[in-house]
């Protein structure tokens, strides 16, 4: 049988309360306005069930030239060089690229073809510190692995000193001992998907994950038409590489070609709203089954595989009863919630023009928008 496909409809049709949404809509415009606005520009898509709710554009996709780091400000373009935002708006993703990455990995393990609880070494024999300590492939995609947050990949002179570099990092904790959420992880489960399948992770997840559900605007890069994202230079980034525009973000993922398990690729809030649907569904949509409900289960059963499940600081009033979602550095985040069947997609390019420390409150409104929107259709 086909699961439902989403459609729009009103906030009623959905089942949720259209004062609260229509707050939501509010605020997103409101965090785009202003001289120092918390983003450029910015998307959020919310729904319940099978009915997108609210799909609503904000902003800028492109607004500034460059960074002028003399007046902390972004130097604007004229009013006729701005690129408006739209609802159809790729974004580079970020870190919301380990879901799809945490996804392939569990449609290996449906297939019994990957062991959950099998060590890496046995699939990577050549990684020796892997091997000498251990690390399973749940270790992995639950970031307990004990390795460091990232590795100065962009600095290396080519690909083979990368490769070296990954081989021989050993963990900074003891594996399976805590939580230490690591770039890491999802480039040595990339590196082991691939060794395991003999296909790169952009086939992987354009065969196994964005052609079956028609996500045909979320791919890895480059995206000509994204929104853009940081002027990148040294001291404040990695590298020196200007405004930013359809090539990832990232420093480590641009230095390994753009395709990367913790980064790279670009999609649009339709598309995101789509994959948070199927899931929500038990892994189908539409006429199409990417993972069957046992492993979609296991994906978001505390503590999550890859999903940060039930963080206030980011889905604010839908966490507490099983929320899984997470986030991205340039803006972005996506939240599910099984219990209400709803999601929420927030699609922003806050590090347009620089970086700046991370503000996560706009992120933890969207969720409890939806999540009080739920409540005041049920009278609670």
């Amino acid at each position: 049988m086909s699961a439902p496909r989403l459609r729009n409809d009103t906030p009623e049709r959905a089942g949720l309360d259209p004062e609260e949404l229509r707050l939501l809509v509010r605020e997103v415009h409101d965090l785009t306005t202003g001289e120092r606005p918390w983003a450029a520009g910015a998307v959020v898509v919310a729904g319940r069930g099978p009915v997108i709710a609210v799909e609503e554009a904000a902003g800028w996709a492109v607004r500034y030239a460059r960074y002028d780091a003399e007046t902390d400000a972004g130097v604007e373009l004229p009013a006729r060089a701005r690129v408006p935002m739209t609802v159809d708006t790729p974004f580079d993703l970020a870190s919301l690229t380990k879901l799809f990455t945490s996804v392939a990995a569990v449609q290996q393990i449906e297939r019994g073809t990957l062991g959950i609880d099998a060590r890496v070494g046995a699939y990577l024999p050549d990684f020796r510190a892997v091997v000498e300590h251990g690390i399973t492939v749940r270790q992995l995609l639950t970031h307990t692995s004990g390795l460091r947050p990232e590795l100065p990949l962009y600095d290396c002179p080519d690909d083979a000193a990368r490769l070296e570099l990954l081989r021989s990092e050993a963990p900074v904790r003891r594996p399976g001992s805590s939580y230490l959420y690591s770039d890491l992880n999802m480039l040595l489960l990339q590196h082991l998907l691939e060794r395991l399948t003999g296909r790169g992770l952009d086939v992987l997840v354009y065969d196994g994950i964005t052609r079956p559900l028609g996500m045909t605007s979320t791919d890895f890069g480059p995206c000509p038409d994204a929104a853009a994202t940081e002027d990148q230079r040294r001291p404040w980034a990695k590298a020196d590489r200007g405004m930013l525009r359809g090539v990832v973000h990232d420093e480590n993922a641009w230095a390994l070609g753009g395709v990367a398990g913790h980064a790279g690729l670009f999609s649009t809030g339709r598309d995101l709203a789509v994959f948070c649907r199927t899931l929500l569904s038990g892994g189908s949509y539409g006429p199409a089954r990417i993972l069957g409900p046992d492993f979609v289960e296991l994906l978001l059963t505390p503590p999550g595989l890859g999903f940060a499940v039930d963080q206030p600081w980011f889905m604010g009033e839908l966490a507490g009863r099983g929320a899984a979602g997470h986030t991205g550095f340039t803006g972005t985040s996506l939240v599910l919630d099984p219990a209400t069947d709803t999601f929420v997609v927030l699609l922003a390019n806050t590090v347009h023009p620089r970086r700046r420390g991370a503000d996560s409150r706009p992120r933890a409104a969207m969720g409890t928008w939806v999540g009080r929107g739920v409540r005041g259709v049920r009278g609670a």
